[in-house]
């Protein structure tokens, strides 16, 4: 029989991430007992209904008695759950998150974190476009990296408790990393909120377009275009308070992104192809460094439409 890492366990918020905890923690053994509660009276119904775990009706039952709260709400929300919760968190047990945003969401757990309980935070590089308990699947984590940004030298109780995290999530099926919370956000400013604040931009100018009818948008969307909107169907709420609370490493990041995107724009208007050449094998051997990694499928058209059918 699997002993699980933790004996309790208490997800706040049971939207795509949180469902898919608490799933994957039943299904894998990793935790005894997963009690959830969601802000939202008709999110908690709806979790009942696909018996995700013990579904609360409000955050201090959640709480009581857990080895580990993981907090499952957008970033602009983590300051006031973390005041909420902090009196039902019982002395030794963990505090986390799996927000996007590391830093801000650090110093807004810290200002509530009581003494006693070891505070730390993390982001599961997993994810899709949909949202709401529905969208929650047991496997989401197998395979895909989990970055835990603990506090620097702590004494060996906390240490102790970080290993146990780890475990936790690597009994989920993650791989886990440890970094620093500033490296982080930098880090997840170009591989994650820089594409998605594109994605975001070119639907909108797309639809925008005087030229270009909203009909043939929709009738002529390329492959390419399609995937943009994909991940502009994200959800919204989440993406602001990311946007909002990384702002400078996003801002940094759009920076060097237009400085290239402008070269780009020159090598075209002067018919530069050699310039343009180099940047697309570049860009092509990234993608396969992606694929040799494990981190994508190598196979045609990202696997979908295989039967020459699309998949419903």
């Amino acid at each position: 029989m699997i002993k699980p890492v933790f004996d309790r366990i208490a997800i706040i918020g049971a939207g795509l991430i949180g469902s898919s905890i608490a799933l994957a923690a039943r299904d894998t053994g990793a935790a005894g007992h997963v009690a959830l509660y969601d802000a939202d009276e008709a999110v908690r119904h709806r979790a009942r209904q696909l018996n995700l775990g013990d579904i609360c009706e409000t955050p201090e039952a959640a709480c009581k008695d857990a080895d580990c709260v993981i907090l499952c709400v957008p970033v602009g929300a983590i300051a006031t759950a973390c005041e909420t919760l902090a009196p039902s968190l019982k002395p030794g047990a963990i505090l986390s998150d799996v927000g996007s945003v590391k830093e801000k969401a650090l110093a807004a757990m810290q200002e509530h974190c009581p003494p006693g309980v070891h505070l730390i935070p993390g982001h599961p590089i997993a994810g899709t476009e949909k949202s709401g308990p529905e969208a929650g699947f047991a496997t989401l984590f197998r395979d895909a990296w989990y970055i835990l940004t603990p506090l620097p030298q702590q004494e060996e109780a906390y240490n102790s408790a970080l290993d146990r995290l780890a475990a936790f999530w690597e009994m989920l099926g993650s791989k886990v990393e440890i970094m620093e919370a500033g490296r982080h956000d930098r880090v997840l400013a170009i591989t994650s909120h820089l594409p998605h604040l594109i994605a975001y931009n070119i639907v909108s100018t797309a639809y925008d377009m005087e030229s270009v009818g909203e009909g043939e948008v929709v009738k002529y969307s390329a492959g390419g275009f399609r995937d943009f909107t994909r991940i502009a169907a994200s959800d919204p709420t989440m993406w602001r308070d990311v946007f909002l609370n990384n702002r400078e490493a996003v801002l940094e990041t759009l920076g060097r992104f237009s400085e290239d995107l402008a070269a780009l724009q020159r090598a075209i208007r002067w018919g530069d192809g050699d310039m343009l050449m180099k940047e697309f094998e570049r860009a092509r051997g990234i993608r396969k460094a992606i694929i040799d990694a494990g981190q994508d499928t190598s196979d045609v058209n990202f696997g979908r439409h295989t039967s020459g059918k699309p998949k419903k």
